[in-house]
C-alpha cells in the first residue's frame, strides 16, 4: 500500500508541475497540452516534437510519456529541480543566431529536428560559456546551471541515424511461459528488445548470459491499419487488422489489431525460436505523431 501511495504522491507532484502556466505549451514549438516530457533536460514536449527528441539519443534526451511511462523519484526531482519549460529556455535558448526560427505548432518535421538538434545537441543557443564541448566531459557548472539540466547539454557534429518519425512504438512484454532452463533448476531471464527482433536471454551473473531463444515480429500490420484509420480517438472499440499466423512466422495465433479505448493495440504471443521449449506474450501499442 505504501509503495501505491508514494506511486500515486510522485504523480501528483509531475501533474502540479505540468499545470503551471509556462508548462502547458510544448518548449520546443508551442503547441498546447503537451503529454510527454525530458526527463533529464526538465521540459514538457508535444507528441511531434518529443519524436525528434527520441532521434537525438537518450544521451541528449530520455523521453518519458506524463501518464503512460512509470517515473522514479530521482526523475520527477529532476523536472522539479529545473523548474519546467522557461527556466530551462532560459538557458536553452539564451541566444537565437540569425538563421534560426522557433518552429511553431504546424511545423515540418525537418523544421523541428534542425532546431531541436541545434537547440540541445549542438547547443547554438546557449551561451558560449556555458557550454561544454565533450560527451565525456565532466566540468561542473552548478553556479550557472542546475545540474540536472547538465546531463544534457552534450556536443556532437555528428547528424548520421537521423530519421523522418512518424509515430513511436510501446512493447509491453506481459509474460513467458514455459521457458528453457538454464541454470541449475531454473533462470532468471530478461528481454532484450531491438526493433523488428526480440530476443531473450537468461541472466548469468557469474558467466557469460545464455541465449534462451528468439522471434522476429512484423510491425507493418499494425502501422499499416493505425495509418489507414487515422486518429484512433473518432472510433469506438473495434477490430482495425490482422497479423496471420503462418509457416512463416512465430505466431502461436493470429495476431489481432484493434481500437481499444481510443488507442491502437495488438496482442502478440511469440513462439521463441532455436530453443527447446517457450513462448512469450507481448502488448504492442502505435501512438502516430499527429494523435
Amino acid at each position: 500500500m505504501s509503495g501505491v501511495k508514494r506511486a500515486s504522491s510522485a504523480k501528483v507532484r509531475l501533474r502540479s508541475l505540468l499545470n503551471q502556466a509556462d508548462n502547458r505549451i510544448c518548449a520546443d514549438c508551442g503547441a498546447p497540452d503537451p503529454k510527454w516530457a525530458s526527463a533529464n533536460i526538465g521540459v514538457f514536449l508535444c507528441l511531434k516534437c518529443c519524436g525528434v527528441h527520441r532521434s537525438l539519443g537518450v544521451h541528449i534526451s530520455k523521453v518519458l510519456s506524463v501518464a503512460l511511462d512509470e517515473w522514479s523519484d530521482e526523475e520527477i526531482d529532476a523536472m522539479i529541480e529545473v523548474g519546467g519549460n522557461s527556466t530551462a529556455n532560459s538557458i536553452y535558448e539564451s541566444y537565437i543566431p540569425d538563421g534560426y526560427t522557433k518552429p511553431g505548432p504546424n511545423a515540418s518535421n525537418d523544421e523541428r529536428r534542425k532546431f531541436i538538434q541545434a537547440k540541445y545537441e549542438l547547443q547554438e543557443f546557449v551561451k558560449p560559456s556555458l557550454r561544454i564541448t565533450s560527451g565525456r566531459s565532466s566540468s561542473s557548472l552548478q553556479s550557472n546551471i542546475s545540474g540536472k539540466i547538465l546531463d544534457t547539454i552534450l556536443s556532437s557534429s555528428n547528424s548520421e541515424g537521423m530519421v523522418e518519425y512518424i509515430g513511436l512504438l510501446k512493447i509491453k512484454v506481459v509474460k513467458g511461459t514455459n521457458l528453457a532452463i538454464r541454470d541449475m533448476m531454473t533462470s532468471d531471464p530478461y528481454v532484450l528488445l531491438t526493433l523488428g527482433k526480440q530476443q531473450v536471454y537468461d541472466h548469468d551473473t557469474f558467466s557469460a548470459d545464455d541465449i534462451m531463444g528468439e522471434a522476429e515480429i512484423d510491425i507493418q500490420p499494425l502501422i499499416t491499419s493505425a495509418m489507414s484509420y487515422g486518429d484512433p480517438q473518432m472510433f469506438g472499440n473495434m477490430q482495425i487488422g490482422k497479423w496471420l499466423k503462418s509457416n512463416d512466422n512465430a505466431l502461436m495465433e493470429d495476431s489481432i489489431v484493434n481500437i481499444i479505448d481510443g488507442r491502437v493495440r495488438q496482442e502478440v504471443s511469440l513462439q521463441l525460436q532455436n530453443v527447446e521449449s517457450g513462448e512469450i506474450y507481448l502488448e504492442v501499442e502505435w501512438l502516430p505523431l499527429d494523435q
